[in-house]
């Protein structure tokens, strides 16, 4: 072969080993770039329902510690470190978060010392063709109005409200209505559940509570209200026991939209009203108006 056309043809072939070369190292780093890139994440459902569960008499560090279970849910939720109650004793904390006031109650006197002619958050909510409901461990009927047992009538709030008796008397019901409605998807927009005198660490200790808690978020993320996206559980409680750290209580938000959420900003049980009607679409009640919103706290969506 000439010397000129063996030339020629090792400049071809290294040509032609180049060009194939650059093809693979393209098609290569094509595919590491596509094979690393972030796929963009679901945003999360809009609120539609809020389930508040209120513990009694003890303080964020309190729960933190005696309550591991709860705990752990709030740092892989959210939760709040400056979040108060409003003042001692049980039951004007119960009628701030669900009338937006406290009504002038200083004490926890049954509802025939304190009939309250204002709307509450759930008379409210159905008035306007929402649902409400609350779910009331221990109480022996509908609206008991008086204490049974461990049932204390300061801790559902509902029984003060004196134009909603009716209302009350039809939403406001045993925990044998919960698990069901849970299966069947039929959870208030405007829900509360409140524990008994031992299940709300009142009377017996916070391991107690932590527990009966643990089953109840059992039942509740069983059933399609939860799994569909649109409900938030909110744990907090009434007040603290007096040990003199502002009334700070522990106050968890439990949602898909959130993933170890710590908010510093200072909220109160007021917040939580104005919680319940921005999830319902309504105005807020009372002192809610005016009251930090929970929802843009924790960038809880809203539909």
């Amino acid at each position: 072969m000439p010397r000129a056309l063996a030339v020629v043809l090792l400049l071809v072939v290294g040509l032609l080993g180049g060009c194939s070369s650059d093809r693979g190292s393209s098609s290569s780093s094509a595919s590491s770039s596509s094979s690393s890139a972030a796929l963009p994440e679901a945003p999360a459902k809009p609120v539609r329902k809020v389930l508040v569960v209120i513990e009694e008499n003890h303080s964020l560090s309190q729960m933190r510690s005696g309550m591991p279970y709860t705990f752990s849910l709030a740092r892989h939720y959210g939760y709040a470190t400056d979040y108060h109650a409003l003042r001692h004793p049980s039951l004007p904390n119960y009628l701030a978060v669900a009338g937006g006031h406290m009504f002038g109650v200083e004490d926890d006197d049954p509802p025939a010392s304190h009939p309250i002619g204002s709307p509450s958050v759930f008379g409210q909510a159905l008035a306007a063709g929402k649902s409400a409901g609350a779910y009331m461990d221990s109480m022996p009927t509908a609206c008991a109005r008086e204490d049974s047992g461990p049932y204390a009538v300061r801790h559902n709030p509902w029984t003060y409200f004196t134009g909603e008796r009716s209302d009350c008397l039809a939403h406001d019901q045993t925990m044998a209505h919960l698990a069901p409605d849970v299966a069947a998807g039929r959870l208030p927009q405007v829900g509360m559940v409140t524990p008994d005198k031992c299940h709300d660490a009142h009377d017996c200790p916070l391991s107690t509570a932590d527990a009966w808690f643990k089953k109840l978020m059992t039942t509740v993320t069983s059933g399609p209200d939860w799994k569909s996206g649109h409900l938030a559980v909110v744990l907090t409680a009434d007040e603290d026991d007096h040990d003199n750290q502002g009334n700070v209580v522990l106050t968890t938000v439990i949602h898909p939209s959130q993933s170890h959420h710590v908010v510093h900003s200072r909220l109160t049980h007021y917040s939580l009203t104005r919680l319940y009607d921005e999830v319902a679409g309504l105005p807020p009640l009372g002192e809610a108006a005016a009251a930090p919103s929970i929802a843009k706290a924790f960038g809880l969506p809203l539909s």
